[in-house]
C-alpha cells in the first residue's frame, strides 16, 4: 500500500472528513515520526510496532560489479520492530498461512 491508498482508505471509512485534511494528517503523522527519529527518540505504536534509528559504522565495502573496494561512511539507519498484537494477528488470523 502506498500513502495515497492509505489516504484513500481513511477516506472511505470517514465521509465526513475533506480528502485534504487526511492527507494533512496522514503527512503530519509521517514527518513527526521522522523528526523524532533524527532527534534520536523512539517511536512507539503500541500494538503496531516501534521505530528507532540504528547506527551503522564506517566500513570497507565492496563494489559488486568490479570487486573494488569502497570506503561506507558511518550513517544512521531507520528500524522497525513489530508490536506483539500485529505479530499475531498476521500470524494467528483468519488469512494467517501456516
Amino acid at each position: 500500500m502506498i500513502k495515497s491508498e492509505l489516504v484513500q482508505k481513511i477516506a472511505e471509512k470517514n465521509p465526513h472528513l475533506y480528502h485534504r485534511d487526511i492527507e494533512r494528517i496522514v503527512n503530519t503523522v509521517l514527518d513527526e515520526i521522522i523528526n523524532a527519529l533524527k532527534d534520536g527518540d523512539r517511536v512507539e505504536l503500541r500494538g503496531f510496532g516501534a521505530f528507532s534509528a540504528k547506527a551503522r559504522n564506517a566500513r570497507t565495502g565492496r563494489n559488486p560489479r568490479t570487486g573494488e573496494s569502497v570506503e561506507v561512511v558511518a550513517k544512521r539507519v531507520p528500524f522497525f520492530k513489530t508490536g506483539k498484537e500485529l505479530r499475531e494477528r498476521l500470524n494467528d488470523g483468519p488469512d494467517a498461512k501456516g
